[in-house]
């Protein structure tokens, strides 16, 4: 299965989904759906009662559904009950709320908007850009974080291209190219910021975004100029990488007399943002 995992946001709300390509087709976290359309405070509790019920009645949709492997939480994958599109449209019937028809355009678009992306991938570019300013990021920065998707994706093709696996060893690659310029892990970055199964890179300052950035490239470029032939080998590209990332961020801080790594989050800048913009408006009233 050739899969894409993605967080979908309806009204502010995350919903976890899961494209699988080989099928063209969405499978999408029922408890994250079951969470926006009832409010409810346990949704998985929700899901489960509804689940016995649906069975009962010999409902086969849910006898369809099954469990994948997305982010938990805690920032791990876990296995959740998911559903296609279809199987949703069903389950929907069986859940009363407000929300339910507004709720399957949402859905219909979304999947409308994945197969066109399949034909122009330029569609997802503006897609993003469009999201991230709806967000309130400034141009600047999404400027930034679009050239980094395109940088990881150089990266991951190069180690796609020595043979190595997506999962656990690009994880472990990408944590090590962390340690070396950051000087911490991945986790500890996120916990540094506050985030639990937030993208840290959308919560990177644009100084952070630079070095990550200049990190992954090297990595691919050092890749490529020594070909490394197994797994070990690339561990030990990705140290360099990210030490030449690590060497620019020493120097930055010397000249600064500032820290680069931030405990700054993108839910706090963006709510400082607005507040400083509800102040000047004020102001000038």
């Amino acid at each position: 299965m050739s899969d894409k995992n993605k967080i979908q946001l309806y009204e502010d709300k995350q919903i976890r989904t899961l494209w699988d390509a080989d099928k063209e087709k969405w499978y999408i976290s029922i408890v994250d759906v079951i969470a926006v359309l009832t409010e409810s405070i346990d949704p998985p509790a929700y899901w489960r009662k509804l689940k016995q019920r649906l069975k009962a009645e010999g409902n086969q949709t849910v006898t369809n559904c099954h469990a994948l492997k997305m982010l938990a939480a805690d920032g791990k994958m876990r296995k959740t009950d998911v559903a296609d599109t279809e199987q949703l449209f069903r389950l929907i019937q069986s859940i009363p709320s407000p929300k339910a028809e507004p709720f399957k355009l949402w859905l219909a678009q979304i999947a409308s908007e994945r197969l066109e992306e399949m034909q122009d991938p330029e569609i997802t570019i503006d897609r993003a850009l469009k999201q991230y300013l709806e967000l309130g990021y400034s141009e600047n920065w999404i400027n930034q974080r679009l050239k980094s998707i395109e940088i990881r994706k150089e990266l991951t093709d190069e180690w796609k291209k020595r043979g190595l696996k997506e999962g656990i060893q690009f994880a472990t690659l990408t944590n090590i190219i962390t340690k070396a310029w950051a000087d911490k892990t991945t986790k500890e970055y996120k916990v540094l910021k506050g985030l639990k199964k937030e993208n840290l890179r959308d919560n990177m300052t644009n100084t952070e975004l630079i070095l990550n950035m200049l990190a992954e490239a090297s990595t691919k470029d050092i890749s490529e100029a020594v070909a490394p032939k197994n797994f070990t080998e690339s561990k030990k590209v990705a140290k360099q990488g990210g030490n030449v990332a690590k060497v620019a961020r020493k120097e930055l801080e010397a000249k600064t007399g500032k820290k680069v790594i931030s405990p700054l989050n993108a839910k706090t800048f963006l709510q400082e943002k607005k507040t400083k913009k509800l102040k000047s408006d004020n102001e000038k009233e």
